[in-house]
C-alpha cells in the first residue's frame, strides 16, 4: 500500500475494503483498513467527523501521494483526471479496533439509476479493494467537524439518507439525558435501521417509497415544531450549491453574528442540525430562519449534495 510521510498534518493513505455488509437496499457498510491507521485521531466525540475518500477513475490506477508534502493539493490537482481520481466527502460511521489493526467504518449511499463514483464503488466494493482516505493524524487540528450544541437543551436533527450516517453517528455518541427528535428520509421503508441513541431523542424515520424527495420530511419537522403551514417552494435561482452554515461560518460570506435572533423568543435552548440535498435543506432553512425566528446562532445547515449537480469533494 502506498504510505505517505509522516510530515503531513494529516492522513494520506490508501486503505483496504476488509469486510462489507449491505445492510439495506441503500446503504453499503464498508470497513477500511491500514496499519497507518494506527495514528488515526481517536476523539471520543467524533460526531460528524468528515473524510475524504479519493476513488480511482475506472480502471486506472489510484494516484500515489507516497512523499507528500504540503504542496500536496495543488499536485494532484494539476494531474489528469484518469491519474488523480475522483475525491469525494464522507462522514465516519464508526472506528473499530486499535493500533495497526485499527478500522475506519464508512456507509456509503446507494443511489437509484445513475451514481456517483463513491456509489458506484460502495456497490461494487469487495474485499481487498482500495481507495484512498484523507483522515485526521493524531497530534494535529483537523477540523470536520459541524454538530457543536453547547449548552443546548434540545436538539434537532434532521437530514436525508446522505446525512443518516452523520446523525447515526452523533446519536450515538450523545449524553445519556439529551433530549430532542431526529427525523430522517430514506428512500425506502426497507431502509429504516436500528440506531443506538437517547431515550430523550425520538428517532422519526420518513420512508419517500416514491414519493417526492423532502415533501413528507418538511410536514414531519414543521409539525414537530408546531409550525403552521409554511411556503417551502424554493425555486433553483434560490439554490445555493454550496450551502454551508453553522453558527460561526457562512457560505455567502455574511457575517452570522449580525444576524442573531432575539433573546428570549420562543426557540431558546434549541440547537439544529440539517443537513441533505441542497434545495431541501434551503427550504428548511428559510422556514426555520425567516419565518419561525430561528436564531441563526442555534443552527447548521448544509448542503451535502444537489440534485442533477456533480459533487466535486
Amino acid at each position: 500500500m502506498t504510505t505517505t510521510t509522516t510530515d503531513l498534518p494529516m492522513l494520506i493513505e490508501e486503505v483496504e475494503c476488509v469486510s462489507v455488509e449491505r445492510v439495506s437496499p441503500s446503504f453499503v457498510r464498508v470497513e477500511l483498513g491500514s496499519p497507518a491507521l494506527a495514528e488515526l485521531d481517536r476523539n471520543d466525540r467524533s460526531y460528524d467527523q468528515r473524510v475524504k475518500l479519493i476513488f480511482a477513475d475506472g480502471d486506472h490506477p489510484l494516484p500515489s501521494f507516497a512523499g507528500a508534502d504540503d504542496s500536496w493539493y495543488a499536485t494532484w490537482m494539476t494531474k489528469p483526471l484518469s491519474e488523480r481520481g475522483h475525491m469525494r466527502t464522507y462522514t465516519v460511521r464508526e472506528v473499530r479496533g486499535e493500533g495497526v489493526d485499527t478500522r475506519l467504518v464508512v456507509d456509503f449511499i446507494v443511489h437509484d439509476g445513475d451514481c456517483g463514483p463513491g456509489g458506484t464503488w460502495g456497490a461494487r466494493a469487495r474485499v481487498g479493494d482500495r481507495l484512498v482516505l484523507m483522515a485526521p493524524r493524531r497530534g494535529y487540528l483537523y477540523g470536520g467537524i459541524e454538530f457543536v450544541p453547547g449548552d443546548a437543551s434540545r436538539l434537532l436533527l434532521v437530514g436525508d439518507e446522505t446525512a443518516v450516517p452523520a446523525i447515526a453517528a452523533i446519536l450515538e455518541q450523545l449524553d445519556v439525558g439529551a433530549q430532542g427528535a431526529a427525523f430522517l428520509e430514506v428512500p425506502f421503508s426497507d431502509d429504516v435501521l436500528t440506531l443506538q441513541h437517547p431515550p430523550g431523542i425520538s428517532v422519526h424515520w420518513v420512508p419517500r417509497d416514491g414519493a417526492p424527495r423532502g415533501e413528507a420530511l418538511d410536514v414531519a419537522v414543521l409539525g414537530y415544531l408546531g409550525a403552521g403551514p409554511v411556503d417551502l417552494d424554493v425555486s433553483d435561482d434560490e439554490v445555493d450549491p454550496d450551502l454551508w452554515e453553522t453558527p460561526t461560518h457562512s457560505s455567502s460570506g455574511e457575517d452570522v453574528a449580525e444576524h442573531a435572533g432575539p433573546v428570549g423568543h420562543d426557540w431558546d435552548g434549541l440547537y439544529a442540525w440539517i443537513a441533505g440535498e441542497s434545495k431541501i435543506v434551503t427550504g428548511l432553512r428559510r422556514a426555520l430562519v425567516k419565518d419561525l425566528g430561528i436564531d441563526r446562532h442555534q443552527v447548521a445547515f448544509m448542503g451535502y449534495w444537489r440534485h442533477g449537480v456533480a459533487m466535486r469533494s
